[in-house]
């Protein structure tokens, strides 16, 4: 077995991990077997044990394996979870999942054979730049946040941070420390501030310290970010911005007449670049 050949600033550790993963994508390795050891992958590769250990320690870092002292190395798999962020009508289910986030959740969960729970806290805080700019206030000014920790067999999932201005929050339930029977979406509603519309923002980062401790993912692994704002016909209601560690979650998002389906479609698979290393 050889190493891809690579361009001449490639390091060989990094085309004998590129290798390894297209092993791995290709199914050659399963979660319940693990990979062969060291001086293993030496014999197959013809390179040194160094070179070994730090192309282990690249897919190690992007969360793809995992070392079980005493036992050996295994393939990290999360369960995927695809999570309908936005469709267009499904019968028998609503609109779409404006009205009622928290039940897709669950249903999702439950269609997985999953469980979902979740810890809930609200916290009074000074708005960040953007988060403001969103809402139309001024930076630091006081808003009330609502944060969902969500976790699927008790593995963390996302944490979901809902912003609100501290004069719509003000005298209502959303300033309760506990969840709302029929979720924010019925206080809003009883409030006249029915959201009726949103726009979505996707970005990809690297997680902070606080939220890799969360996460508990690889060093390497990023947060998909989607940031939320939705609408009434007055202005904006809100900012959702909820974080998803990147190698359990895909969002779908349905686009157009989709009535002659049962369900969204499934996403084709992530190609995965290190194939595009392969001679």
């Amino acid at each position: 077995m050889t190493i891809p050949r690579g361009t001449a600033q490639s390091p060989k550790y990094q085309r004998l991990a590129a290798d390894l993963r297209r092993r791995i994508a290709e199914g050659e390795f399963t979660a319940d077997a693990a990979l062969p050891v060291e001086s293993e992958l030496e014999r197959q590769y013809g390179v040194a044990r160094n070179t070994v250990r730090l192309a282990v320690d690249v897919l190690v870092n992007e969360g793809r394996l995992v070392r079980l002292q005493g036992k050996g190395t295994y393939l990290r798999e999360h369960p995927v979870l695809d999570h309908r962020a936005y469709g267009p009508a499904l019968a028998p289910e609503p609109r779409d999942c404006l009205g009622t986030p928290s039940a897709v959740y669950l249903g999702e969960a439950a269609d997985a054979g999953r469980e979902l729970s979740t810890d809930f806290e609200m916290m009074i805080v000074r708005a960040r730049v953007d988060i403001a700019e969103r809402l139309g206030l001024r930076p630091g000014e006081a808003i009330v946040v609502r944060r969902q920790l969500r976790l699927l067999d008790r593995e963390p999932y996302a944490i979901e941070e809902s912003h609100y201005r501290a004069g719509l929050a003000a005298g209502t339930p959303l300033m309760e420390p506990d969840p709302v029977d029929g979720g924010d979406e019925a206080v809003l509603a009883a409030l006249g501030r029915t959201e009726i519309g949103a726009v979505d923002h996707l970005v990809a980062r690297m997680p902070g310290p606080e939220e890799a401790q969360w996460f508990q993912g690889g060093p390497g692994v990023p947060l998909m970010v989607q940031t939320r704002v939705t609408y009434d016909r007055r202005g904006p209601v809100r900012v959702i911005e909820t974080r998803y560690s990147a190698d359990r979650s895909r969002l779908v998002y349905g686009i157009g007449d989709l009535g002659a389906r049962t369900t969204l479609p499934a996403p084709a698979a992530p190609v995965d670049p290190a194939r595009a290393d392969a001679p």
